[in-house]
């Protein structure tokens, strides 16, 4: 008999902002009891849903259950900055450019984008949660200015259009004098991340699947053919199982010492009024990136997606233990304070509403985990900080996997190497968090 056992389940700081600020959701469902499945996923997030969905239409009539440790929209998809992102973006390279086959990863970031794209329509969800914005890389100092113009060169000699924004379009764009200059990019589409999942979610239930939140997956079993998964109240019989739980995976015994457990940190402003609204002038929406991968990350949204407010998404911590500290997030909410400030004056000492740490998982040669572990046994892990188009990509892939179909996505995950190990702690603890301080110093104004 082989069995795995969870050494944790997942613990989150603060409150998931995306999800507050929406209506309340109906009580949840919990697992109560046992039942039989074809398919188990374990995480109910991007990737999960997408795994889900994708399962239905290649095996009509199956019975899937996905598992999920807390509400849906509350774990690591209610609590990133709502890029769905088309193009290189790699967070470990200096521009964003990363190496190896951008064609082919743009082309699937696309396929990923064009599958939430008909969840929205099938599904009904608002099309404000799915907005086809694009995004701007913006840049505060001549060196970040420099990034770009090497980013834009890069995107041209594959084809990819990008245009320049001075520092007069970016005022125009977002009520700030911070930036130098923005390179904008129309493909990104920027997400109400927990309208989008709190809508995929019903959909997926109005056709039969059942969903099960606040039901914690505690370990497994194979007994004969079949997986038998232990959850607080009840246990799961499943002919196949999906990990796409992320990180998560490390904590049931695999990858272990080979996945960077980061969390980013974010805060958000109250619902501003219109006074404020006013003296901020600007774009009533936008979403900028920075130039610099360590740098901050800004959005506002509207009162169509939650209300008039300002997102500042910055500082990062390494976690091998995937708990963020009250302190680590006191911390950052004080730089946030401060990045706030600096961009718009016109608004200094606005209420920040939310502060919360989301958690992100890397590998050093940012390779994904998505390939079959075992007999019956899948995993759709390991998004390297773009949970939202790669999350889709691997979930879409492992149930691709686990039903026997190969496509460009098997192709390419199933080929990736293992990702490469990390030095042992506490070398790899404390250098690591070194070494983000700095780059964090290094970004400064970005």
């Amino acid at each position: 008999m082989t069995g795995y056992t969870a050494r944790r389940t997942p613990v989150h700081r603060g409150p998931a902002a995306w999800s507050a600020i929406l209506p309340g959701q109906p009580a949840p469902v919990t697992l109560d009891g046992d039942l039989t499945v074809d398919f188990a996923l374990v995480g109910g997030g991007f990737a999960g849903l997408s795994a889900a969905r994708r399962l239905m239409q290649l095996n009509p009539g199956a019975w899937i259950a996905v598992l999920e440790a807390g509400r849906l929209a509350e774990g690591a998809s209610g609590r990133n900055s709502g890029f769905m992102i088309d193009l290189p973006h790699e967070l470990q390279s200096d521009d964003y450019a990363g190496h190896g086959d951008d064609r082919a990863m743009i082309d699937m970031n696309r396929h990923a984008i064009g599958f939430a794209a008909d969840v929205v329509e099938g599904y009904g969800i608002d099309p404000n949660f799915f907005d086809r914005a694009g995004k701007v890389n913006g840049a505060a100092s001549e060196k970040a200015d420099a990034l770009n113009r090497s980013y834009a060169e890069h995107l041209k000699t594959m084809g990819e259009r990008s245009e320049y924004l001075d520092a007069r379009a970016m005022t125009e764009m977002t009520g700030s004098r911070h930036y130098v200059s923005g390179l904008y990019t129309p493909g990104t589409v920027m997400l109400q991340p927990a309208g989008y999942i709190r809508g995929f979610g019903e959909g997926l239930r109005r056709e039969g699947v059942g969903i099960y939140e606040n039901t914690p997956v505690l370990g497994m079993d194979r007994q004969g053919s079949a997986w038998v998964v232990k959850t607080a109240k009840g246990r799961v019989t499943a002919g196949k199982v999906i990990f796409t739980n992320n990180g998560q995976l490390e904590s049931l015994g695999f990858a272990r010492n080979r996945l960077m457990h980061i969390f980013l940190y974010a805060s958000m402003t109250v619902d501003l009024g219109d006074e404020e609204v006013k003296a901020l002038g600007g774009q009533p929406r936008w979403g900028i990136t920075p130039s610099d991968p360590m740098g901050t990350t800004m959005r506002r949204i509207d009162t169509a997606q939650g209300g008039r407010r300002i997102v500042t998404r910055t500082c990062a911590t390494f976690e091998p233990d995937m708990v963020a500290s009250e302190a680590s997030l006191r911390r950052t909410a004080a730089v946030h304070r401060q990045k706030f400030d600096d961009r718009f004056p016109q608004l200094r000492g606005t209420k920040m509403e939310f502060a919360w740490a989301g958690h992100l998982c890397l590998s050093q040669n940012a390779v994904a985990i998505m390939k079959q572990l075992d007999d019956g046994l899948f995993a759709g892990c390991v998004q390297n900080g773009l949970g939202t188009a790669r999350g889709t990509l691997t979930g879409i892939g492992a149930a691709e996997l686990a039903s026997g179909v190969q496509s460009p996505i098997t192709r390419h995950f199933t080929a990736e190497p293992e990702p490469t190990k990390l030095p042992p702690r506490p070398f790899s603890t404390i250098g690591a968090n070194v070494f983000l301080r700095y780059k964090e110093w290094r970004a400064a104004a970005e």
